[in-house]
């Protein structure tokens, strides 16, 4: 789908430096925006943006701020640290 929009000169300059391309720029604020209401899957938005690989993605969202772990990864994380080198390698949980 093609989508045209106008924008005032004087909001864009704001927006999007001169050598930018206002067009990728409102894609990406698109997608990021999208992602973090939850309305775009990480795959929705790699295809969206044409990115190769999921950590592309990655690194993209954490270019805008967007991390998306929990307390509930974290204690997973750490679950399977504790299986795989066992409790007393790590430091006391708080």
């Amino acid at each position: 789908m093609r989508i045209t929009v106008d924008i005032p000169d004087e909001l864009a300059r704001k927006v999007v430096s001169p050598d930018g391309d206002p067009a990728r720029i409102l894609l990406e604020d698109f997608a990021v925006e999208s992602y973090r209401a939850r309305k775009l899957t990480m795959e929705q938005v790699r295809e969206l943006l044409g990115f190769s690989t999921r950590m592309q993605v990655d690194a993209f969202l954490q270019q805008h701020h967007v991390y998306d772990y929990t307390v509930n990864d974290l204690e997973k994380d750490l679950a399977t640290l504790d299986r795989l080198l066992g409790p007393a390698s790590q430091p006391p949980r708080v």
